[in-house]
């Protein structure tokens, strides 16, 4: 099914759209609950405001992204690295750098 040029509010459940196409669209407001996306590629989009709750995003690679303001908490970090450098021991190094500093 093609579905162009529409101006039209979709509310689609229980449904495959595997192999699906976006392009040059305009997604405010978009809501994705209970949803399978294993395997998606996202190139070119503006995701400022985005809220990602309760998700698995193990094997989650981001690059050339404007990351100013993101935060990340109550996440696994187990091998997750920024530009290689793993997460967690930057985390462990910090704050006992900062217990250091208040003795």
């Amino acid at each position: 099914m093609k579905i162009e040029k529409q101006r039209h509010c979709l509310d689609v459940s229980a449904s495959n759209l595997s192999g699906s196409r976006f392009d040059d669209v305009n997604m405010s407001g978009f809501r994705i609950q209970n949803a399978l996306m294993a395997g998606w590629n996202i190139d070119d989009a503006n995701f400022s405001g985005l809220v990602i709750d309760n998700a698995n995003l193990s094997g989650l690679r981001v690059t050339n992204a404007n990351l100013a303001g993101a935060a990340i908490s109550n996440c696994m970090l187990d091998g997750m690295t920024i530009d290689g450098t793993d997460v967690q021991a930057m985390l462990q190094l910090y704050k006992s750098q900062v217990q250091a500093d208040k003795s």
